[in-house]
């Protein structure tokens, strides 16, 4: 289903160009739990793969992007993600030309993953009809027009300012916030993980649901929101819900 020209879900993830961009896999949320005594089988690897496969398929992508989050700890590297993380980048590899990790605020140590695999970590990322351009430098101009751009989300600063101020974005993906969707039937109360999509003051913004395949996620209807992208009324952004296929729910104040 098409969110916007040019850009794509296929479950959980978005395909732009020939990019796949994924967030929030969260690896080692499940030994995360175990150590706090909340007692989960270790299956969200396994079940990563197989839904990654389903995506894939056969086909060889320029770039799969990471938006953030691709392990849960802040400040060590669990053995759980150590072995699953380097075995989701080896999979991964099989599939693309090049991986890009965009760094997440849960990848604070990330680096000794990275450096494993060769794999780049940057603050963001820029798409523009096909052509590919990251970099760490807010400063660097890209003349391209109608540029993606591609950023973990959790926070607006002086940088990503100047980033999107400087290379004519049009379009803004996002992850961070986990955003899910509470559905009632009679007194049955199931939540979806879903797509956001509105604006973010002239830009268009996505909001794409979470990898971690353990929890749904935040119910965008009730609880509190941490993307500084979101505070704002979200009343007219329309929810993508994923389930058996994609379904387009229409704008949020009408669910």
């Amino acid at each position: 289903m098409n969110i916007l020209p040019g850009i794509k879900i296929v479950d959980l993830a978005l395909s732009a160009g020939n990019n796949l961009i994924l967030a929030d896999t969260h690896i080692g949320y499940e030994e995360a739990l175990n150590k706090q005594g909340v007692l989960v089988p270790r299956f969200q690897f396994k079940e990563i793969i197989q839904r990654l496969e389903k995506i894939i398929k056969n086909k060889k992508f320029d770039k799969i992007i990471i938006n953030g989050d691709i392990k849960h700890e802040f400040g060590t590297i669990s053995e759980q993600e150590w072995r699953h993380t380097l075995r989701l980048l080896d999979f991964l590899k099989q599939h693309c030309s090049e991986i890009v990790l965009i760094k997440g605020n849960h990848d604070t140590i990330l680096g000794p993953i990275a450096n494993k695999r060769d794999v780049k970590v940057v603050d963001y990322y820029i798409i523009n009809n096909g052509k590919n351009k990251y970099s760490k430098n807010p400063l660097k101009k890209i003349k391209d027009k109608k540029n993606i751009l591609v950023v973990h989300g959790d926070k607006i600063d002086d940088k990503i300012l100047k980033i999107i101020n400087k290379n004519k974005i049009k379009t803004i993906i996002i992850g961070h916030e986990h955003p899910a969707v509470m559905l009632k039937e009679g007194p049955r109360h199931e939540l979806y993980k879903a797509f956001l999509k509105g604006k973010w003051k002239k830009y268009d913004l996505i909001v794409q649901p979470s990898f971690n395949l353990v929890t749904e996620g935040t119910d965008i209807m009730k609880e509190k929101l941490l993307s500084p992208f979101l505070q704002q009324d979200l009343r007219n952004f329309e929810a993508y819900i994923v389930a058996d296929k994609v379904y387009g729910f229409g704008k949020l104040r009408n669910l």
